[in-house]
């Protein structure tokens, strides 16, 4: 059985069992196996009604929610091609994406959503709202037909990558690559949670969205394990979430992490006294014994910190947390540790769109800081030329859609090539090392990645919302950086951080903007990452201004 069958199996085997919850301010919102499965079915009559045929694109606009469970759902089992895309993106974005697959249908969660994409794509395809789909009184259906005839190829979405270095492109993924993966990552949660819950019982929380393809493929592992979901509805409100969410683990990104550990931080500082005197006693003692185990206890500071502190620092964000998982973009070590030292582990993953958005896993029980863990057992990896990490397995995308250039180019010699760089020790733990098209080369003619860069300077800036270190072709690097902080507070970060780097990659200017980076005005992805192109235009002028000060030695800086 396919997985889309063992998930379609699942609900009609307990139909009682929640399977979705949606967490709102009055609490959760839950659907059961039953529920679903009639809201499926629905759907499934009404796109059959709109015209929809194997193979069709059927694009997908809306926040997460259970009805985008069901239409999801529904699409695939309908035999038609998904095309998730983010209700945040800007509409030309949207528009290009869509025009690039031809859908025959668009649905939309609600009017307005639809209204943002006509006047960017006046020819778009017919629409549907979840209100046409979801009347109100809607009877169950006495039978749900199981899902359609589908063979091991043929494609079950087009998720489009994030466009970090150019336009976007469509990533195929088919039957295959969603089966494997879903039973890698069964394998891998059943391990995690072996003596914490009974199979199906994890508490498992999530807010990212769906369109993304690590998001997407937690979702149907908790179908595909008969696990319930639950889901943020308010972003604004995660902390709250959360506390009634109380999951075992969740999906992450870095920034929420970071700005976890910075709001915690915040709270002690504010506080202060013998808290604040406590945590960095204990923290630094921690930290002491991870550098060299051989070294002595900290005695009664970190005793007390171990003791009293960690515990209850780690109860505020979870009491009933196993693991923090995370994704999508470098994780600084400083953060992981900062939750290793609370008592919550926190595993990486690596992979991306063209890989069903995984390649290694952390293993649950030994994982090293700073590694994203070894290769998931069938997948092979490998590196190429400039440390360029390649990667083969049944995971690996057919291709892109209406590409055959890109995909030939990405798929050579059996491999796909994924633009990272990397490194594994001796036992096959991967470290990312950043990105080739990210490389920086100024005059001097060194090859530069920006992201330790960045990432150092983040450390020592831990006001700054984002970094972006330039100056390739230029004679020396120098760096945007946002958020509410000082021109003083970022010089002291750059020299202190410049102290420990070569000189070709010391940041010797610098541009403060007030005004962040957001997914919304192009600067970064769906899930974080930096659109170096886009900002890099977006700040065109005040690059130049940097690079066009008198002195080459004197660090100089632009304000906005």
């Amino acid at each position: 059985m396919n997985f889309l069958e063992v998930i379609f199996r699942n609900l009609e085997t307990t139909p009682q069992k929640v399977i979705l919850s949606e967490v709102h301010k009055t609490g959760l919102v839950s659907m059961s196996c039953r529920e679903l499965l009639s809201a499926v079915s629905q759907t499934r009559a009404f796109l059959k009604q709109a015209g929809l045929q194997q193979g069709d694109r059927c694009a997908l606009l809306a926040p997460n929610s259970s009805r985008w469970v069901a239409v999801d759902l529904a699409i695939m089992a309908e035999g038609g091609i998904v095309v998730p895309l983010y209700a945040r993106q800007a509409p030309a974005e949207l528009a290009a994406m869509m025009k690039d697959c031809s859908p025959r249908l668009l649905i939309c969660a609600d009017e307005e959503l639809k209204r943002s994409i006509l006047p960017v794509w006046p020819d778009a395809p017919r629409m549907l709202l979840y209100s046409e789909i979801f009347p109100p009184g809607a009877p169950y259906p006495d039978s749900v037909p199981g899902p359609a005839s589908l063979s091991s190829n043929s494609p079950m979405t087009i998720i489009y990558t994030s466009g970090t270095s150019g336009d976007a492109k469509g990533v195929v993924l088919d039957v295959a690559n969603l089966s494997f993966m879903v039973q890698r990552t069964t394998a891998r949660l059943e391990e995690l949670m072996k003596g914490v819950s009974k199979e199906g019982d994890d508490r498992v929380f999530h807010y990212l969205p769906f369109c993304f393809a690590g998001s997407w493929i937690l979702l149907l592992t908790c179908l595909y394990r008969r696990n319930a979901l639950m889901m943020s509805m308010d972003l604004n409100r995660l902390e709250d979430e959360l506390k009634v969410a109380a999951p075992h683990y969740l999906l992450n990104v870095p920034a929420l992490l970071d700005r976890m550990r910075n709001g915690i931080l915040g709270q002690l500082r504010k506080k202060g006294g013998l808290a604040l005197r406590m945590f960095e006693k204990g923290q630094a003692a921690w930290l002491a014994r991870r550098a060299d185990p051989g070294t002595a206890a900290g005695g009664f500071w970190e005793f007390c910190a171990a003791r009293f502190l960690f515990p209850k620092i780690k109860a505020r964000i979870g009491p009933n947390l196993v693991a923090l998982i995370c994704g999508s973009a470098p994780l600084s070590l400083e953060t992981q540790q900062f939750f290793m030292m609370l008592g919550i582990r926190v595993l990486q993953v690596y992979g991306l769109t063209e890989t069903t958005g995984i390649c290694t896993m952390d293993d649950v029980h030994d994982y090293i800081p700073g590694r994203v863990g070894p290769a998931i057992h069938g997948i092979e990896m490998t590196l190429g030329e400039n440390d360029e990490i390649l990667v083969r397995g049944p995971n690996v995308f057919p291709g892109y859609w209406n590409r055959p250039d890109a995909t030939a180019k990405a798929l050579k010699d059996g491999w796909f090539h994924t633009g990272d760089q990397g490194e594994a020790n001796a036992k096959g733990n991967w470290k990312i090392i950043g990105r080739l098209k990210d490389i920086i080369i100024p005059s001097s003619g060194h090859n530069i990645s920006p992201e330790p860069i960045e990432q150092r300077i983040l450390k020592a800036l831990p006001e700054a919302e984002h970094v972006m270190v330039v100056g390739n072709g230029r004679k020396f690097l120098s760096a945007i950086v946002t958020g509410h902080l000082t021109s003083l507070q970022i010089e002291s970060a750059l020299n202190s951080v410049n102290r420990e780097l070569p000189h070709y990659k010391q940041v010797r200017r610098f541009f403060h903007s007030l005004e962040p980076f957001t997914v919304e005005s192009g600067s970064l992805t769906i899930n974080r990452k930096l659109k170096r192109a886009s900002i890099e235009a977006r700040f065109r002028d005040e690059i130049e201004a940097m690079y066009a000060a008198p002195s080459e030695t004197e660090r100089e800086h632009v304000s906005s």
